[in-house]
């Protein structure tokens, strides 16, 4: 954790500032803080490997305690909610270098959110969100913070900061492990703040010029607390986007606790809202490899689109056809899509498209639309893959998701 960060932070229960306690548990440097206590007039969080934990609970406070008493592999551990197996198996995998991401994950989750997380970079809610944040910052010049509220293990974060690369991106989320995996390989250069979205949440007045929460917020119970939050911690003309708000008069999947396009409106109609189908971003994205942001629908016209993405600001930008580019950056790496399984014969790779289970194949079956069942490239795709040497078809295999851009260590 920066110490810069101690001047926008806020204890989320009290508002009162934070301060970092001077005691045993104390890892740091001049700039920066690896493990720690933060104090307030209320309570104490644990900072463990950089991410300040602002939670009150029983795994934080044990935390606390393995941090005075020295033992900060411990803390992490509890944080991690490892047991001691899981602890040892974590030690052993961090022996190894470099530790993948695709190593780490079903050690640290057991659910389905493993799968989730690891096909990430190609699925079609993904792509709809990174082509709108992408298309939203291109007409939104600022020099101000970006926020990726319950920003998971940093998917989009790293979206956000190859758009904004000289812009401090802010990722926040409940889970620690998340934030572990996104700090150790996904966001590297974000900073992580852990937190409850369901609480107000720990930052200053209007500290962000844009503030995203994609796909979260039907699984959020105060969603009136959360709107308002987001609204008081956006800058005056900053822009709140919110891709795949779960329809409550559509049809999902895992739908969590839905509201009507009328009711997402309402709570942030301070800022203007516009709400845009997500199909019909999903069509202009395959088809025109644009994001058409003219299109904005009444909350009546939505109907029973399954997922809806909601865009305010005070603004009242004037939305125009944005195409999306293609981004890479020196924190990435070119892979094949770990849905895909290769074959090389003969001067040939042979790719091969192979869905998890049934369930993720049900989920995402959208994908199919871009992700062929079977594609052959002339060159050996099974190591590390230099973009020269795929040639003239680079960017339609990147475009189809066969290939992805992805950060270093991921796969």
């Amino acid at each position: 954790m920066l110490r810069d960060t101690l001047a926008w932070l806020r204890c989320p229960f009290c508002g009162t500032n934070l301060s970092i306690v001077n005691n045993n548990a104390l890892e740091a440097t001049e700039t920066e803080v690896n493990f720690g206590v933060l104090g307030c007039e209320c309570c104490a969080f644990p900072i463990v490997d950089g991410i300040p934990v602002l939670i009150a609970n029983d795994a934080s406070r044990e935390a606390i305690r393995a941090l005075e008493t020295g033992t900060r592999d411990a803390a992490r551990n509890i944080l991690l909610n490892l047991d001691e197996n899981g602890a040892t198996e974590l030690s052993k995998q961090l022996s190894n270098s470099p530790t993948t991401f695709r190593e780490l994950l079903p050690l640290l989750n057991q659910d389905a959110e493993t799968e989730y997380f690891l096909y990430r970079f190609s699925d079609p809610t993904y792509r709809v969100s990174a082509a709108t944040v992408q298309a939203v910052l291109a007409q939104h010049e600022d020099n101000a913070r970006i926020l990726d509220l319950c920003g998971g293990s940093g998917h989009l974060t790293h979206t956000l900061m190859k758009c904004r690369p000289s812009h401090q991106t802010v990722l926040v989320d409940l889970h620690f492990w998340k934030l572990w995996l996104a700090s150790r390989i996904v966001a590297r250069r974000a900073v992580p703040v852990c937190c409850d979205a369901n609480n107000p949440l720990p930052f200053i007045d209007g500290l962000f010029s844009t503030v995203l929460l994609s796909d979260a917020f039907p699984y959020i119970w105060n969603k009136r607390l959360c709107a308002g939050e987001m609204i008081r911690i956006a800058s005056a003309d900053g822009i709140i986007v919110m891709p795949h708000l779960h329809n409550a008069r559509g049809e999902n999947i895992s739908a969590g606790d839905t509201l009507t396009a009328e009711a997402y409106a309402g709570l942030f109609k301070s800022k203007y809202p516009k709400l845009f189908d997500d199909t019909h971003l999903f069509n202009d994205l395959l088809a025109h490899r644009h994001v058409d942001l003219t299109k904005h629908l009444s909350p009546s016209e939505i109907g029973t689109t399954s997922s809806l993405t909601l865009i305010a600001s005070q603004q009242r930008i004037h939305f125009e056809h944005i195409g999306v580019p293609f981004a890479s950056s020196l924190d990435s790496e070119l892979v094949i899509n770990p849905l895909y399984h290769v074959d090389y014969q003969d001067g040939r790779s042979s790719l091969t498209r192979q869905f998890p289970n049934e369930h993720y194949e049900l989920e995402y079956s959208e994908s199919k639309h871009y992700l062929p069942d079977r594609i052959i490239v002339d060159g050996d795709l099974r190591g590390r893959i230099n973009p020269a040497s795929v040639g003239e078809h680079l960017k339609q295999l990147l475009w189809q998701c066969v290939l992805i851009d992805v950060p270093r260590n991921y796969c």
